[in-house]
C-alpha cells in the first residue's frame, strides 16, 4: 500500500464548487480544504506548492505535504498572494496535456496548465502515491489517463 500524501487545497472564494475538478475528494482523510475569502492567510512553510513556472517536482520532494491553489488561472495570482512563509514551489514535469475542455474568452490559460485534479494525481503519483481513485469522479478521467500513457508519464 502506498503512503497517502497529506494534501491541502486552498480554493479561491469565487471558484464555483460545481465546476471544481476536486469536488469529489472532500471526504478523503488526507485532504484538507480551505476557502480563501478576502483576508485569508496561510503559512505555507514546509509545503510543496504546485506552480506552472517552477522547477520540476521529483521523488526527492517526497516527505513534504502538498499544497494546491485551486482557482481559475485569472485569479491565481490573487490566491497565491495569501501564502505566507517559505513554500517549495514545484511544477509537474513532462508534457501531459489537460483533458479538461478549456473555454475562456477573457484570459489565456497556460499551455502546460492542468486541471487541479490532474495536477494532484500526477504530483502524488510522482511522489510514490499512485492512486487512480483520485480521478474517480473526474468526468474526463479516461481521456486524461490516455494522455498520461501517451506521454509516457
Amino acid at each position: 500500500m502506498t503512503k497517502l500524501i497529506p494534501t491541502t487545497v486552498i480554493r479561491h472564494y469565487k471558484e464555483r464548487i460545481s465546476k471544481c475538478s476536486l469536488r469529489f475528494l472532500h471526504d478523503r482523510p488526507e485532504m484538507t480544504f480551505h476557502r480563501a475569502r478576502p483576508g485569508f492567510r496561510f503559512d505555507a512553510t514546509g509545503y510543496t506548492v504546485l506552480a506552472v513556472d517552477a522547477p520540476a517536482l521529483s521523488p526527492a520532494d517526497a516527505g513534504r505535504p502538498l499544497l494546491l491553489l485551486d482557482s481559475t488561472w485569472r485569479w491565481l495570482p490573487q490566491l497565491a498572494a495569501c501564502l505566507d512563509g517559505e513554500p517549495v514551489r514545484r511544477s509537474i514535469p513532462g508534457d501531459v496535456p489537460t483533458a479538461y475542455p478549456r473555454i475562456t474568452k477573457v484570459f489565456e490559460d497556460p499551455e502546460r496548465g492542468l486541471a487541479s485534479v490532474e495536477a494532484l494525481y500526477l504530483a502524488r503519483r510522482l511522489l510514490g502515491d499512485s492512486d487512480e481513485s483520485l480521478l474517480a469522479g473526474y468526468h474526463w478521467k479516461d481521456e486524461f489517463l490516455a494522455a498520461v500513457k501517451a506521454a509516457g508519464s
